[in-house]
């Protein structure tokens, strides 16, 4: 379906504020990308025609980005992306099984959305969130510590239409072209909601503060709370990783060789 004269008015005007953001107009191209995502809910034909008539360029050259990079949908997609992180740590601690009792209950597999259109499951390599394994990802947003059955219940909620929080970032989980519109680079009033940072997150810094570690190379920093001095500048390896000295004389060292 083509766009209306209002959609092109606003999505024009949207264009002309990311492009001027680069010295190249061509740089503007991933997030106008994501902008016509936020209207479609994936990118169309129509929105690829959009981008290559805006910038100047081939349809074909944006079809060629636009197909590199997997957040970037070709066909319609749910209203909630659930990535399902099924990398090593998380795939080990319960990944696979989480993939696995999801996708039997929303009758998909991976990339593929429910009738009503508003799951969508994948697989993701790594949702970067290890320490709290295994890790699922709605619309970018966390979901810490997940099993079959909270992950499902809170999918359950979605569909109903429920207001749903993450375990950290916003208030509550944005719809998918809601999140693909702050992906283009329109700020939404949200960045200050709900947890930035979780405990295993903060854990290092706890552990530095109680043992008065610093990160600047100050070499006053106090001893560790275990009584362990920091190492002289030069003496980081033990007399077992250091050759030995060798304390012979010069003409000694020549008549050696």
């Amino acid at each position: 379906m083509a766009y209306t004269a209002e959609t092109i008015e606003q999505l024009t005007a949207d264009a002309a504020e990311i492009i001027a953001r680069y010295p190249d107009p061509n740089s503007a191209l991933l997030p106008m990308l994501h902008l016509v995502q936020s209207v479609d809910g994936y990118v169309s034909p129509h929105g690829i025609q959009f981008c290559a008539e805006t910038l100047g360029i081939a349809a074909a050259e944006v079809s060629a980005v636009a197909t590199f990079y997997t957040q970037y949908k070709r066909r319609p997609n749910g209203e909630y992306t659930v990535g399902v992180c099924t990398n090593t740590l998380c795939a080990i601690m319960g990944g696979d099984e989480i993939f696995r009792s999801l996708s039997e209950k929303l009758g998909v597999g991976n990339d593929e959305t429910t009738e009503d259109g508003k799951i969508t499951l994948e697989r993701v390599e790594c949702n970067a969130a290890c320490d709290y394994a295994p890790v699922v990802m709605i619309n970018w947003e966390f979901f810490d510590n997940q099993t079959p059955e909270s992950i499902a219940e809170t999918v359950a909620r979605l569909r109903r239409g429920e207001k749903v929080a993450p375990t950290r970032g916003s208030d509550a989980v944005a719809t998918f072209k809601e999140t693909s519109r702050v992906l283009a680079g329109f700020y939404d009033g949200r960045a200050d909601e709900g947890v930035g940072a979780g405990p295993a997150s903060l854990r290092g810094l706890e552990l530095a503060r109680a043992k008065g570690w610093r990160a600047d190379g100050d070499e006053a920093t106090a001893a560790t709370s275990s009584g362990e001095s920091r190492p002289e500048p030069g003496e980081e390896h033990s007399s077992v990783d250091r050759p030995a000295e060798d304390s012979r004389t010069d003409s000694e060292k020549g008549e050696a060789k």
